[in-house]
């Protein structure tokens, strides 16, 4: 079961405003990148439901972090189905992240008070999403939505949402400037934070100092 309450999530989720999403099916990688950006501030991490033994991986990370990372908060994207929400949910996960918005997860995830955040595009998506009682919405992809004007425009009539963009952020002053500004409550980086040329020449110090960068960063922007 899940190592952090829900609260807790909800709370970091809050502070730091920055989630890092891999998946790498060898697992001294995936740990290393698990450590390298907690090392850096970034202590919230979603290992996405991609390759073919990733709940393999996710369960032996999950032990790693455990006992190597203690301050890691580990959850799991790409996730679209009930039955592999509870499979993750039984290795550990502490928070649960999906393309799109199933109430069959947000039903399973509200019972083991776990956090969900449901992938959203629209503002009726958004609008149900909430009334099955998720804290967050990913709107996915981020870039295509509108970007932060997207952001901006929801919050106007539905100021009660918190929302978080994945796919168009980058680590960059000026991105992460204009959806903070637009108003979203954290950001989904892949990609661009873990870059392929970092992990290709496993430089893991250099991961760790971007991560800071952009804790740095991003404290920066919200402190105005």
């Amino acid at each position: 079961m899940s190592q952090y309450p829900r609260t807790s999530v909800i709370n970091t989720i809050n502070e730091i405003g920055v989630i890092p999403i891999f998946y790498n099916g060898n697992l001294e990688i995936s740990s290393q990148i698990s450590e390298s950006c907690v090392g850096g501030g970034l202590k919230l991490l979603e290992f996405t439901n991609r390759g073919i033994h990733a709940i393999e991986i996710f369960s032996e990370l999950e032990k790693f972090c455990a006992s190597n990372v203690s301050e890691a908060i580990l959850g799991v994207g790409s996730i679209i189905d009930a039955g592999t929400a509870a499979s993750y949910i039984n290795l550990g996960a502490n928070f649960i992240v999906g393309p799109t918005t199933n109430p069959e997860i947000a039903r399973l995830c509200n019972k083991h008070k776990i956090t969900y955040i449901p992938g959203c595009l629209t503002p009726t998506e958004i609008s149900q999403a909430y009334e099955l009682g998720v804290e967050f919405v990913k709107v996915f992809p981020g870039n295509s939505a509108g970007g932060p004007s997207f952001v901006k425009d929801i919050l106007g009539p539905m100021p009660y949402a918190s929302i978080i963009p994945t796919g168009g952020v980058d680590i960059t002053k000026e991105s992460l400037s204009g959806w903070f500004e637009a108003g979203v409550s954290a950001v989904g980086m892949g990609s661009k934070l873990i870059s392929n040329d970092i992990v290709q020449n496993r430089e893991w110090k250099k991961l760790e100092i971007r991560s800071r960068e952009v804790f740095n960063l991003v404290k920066s922007i919200r402190s105005k």
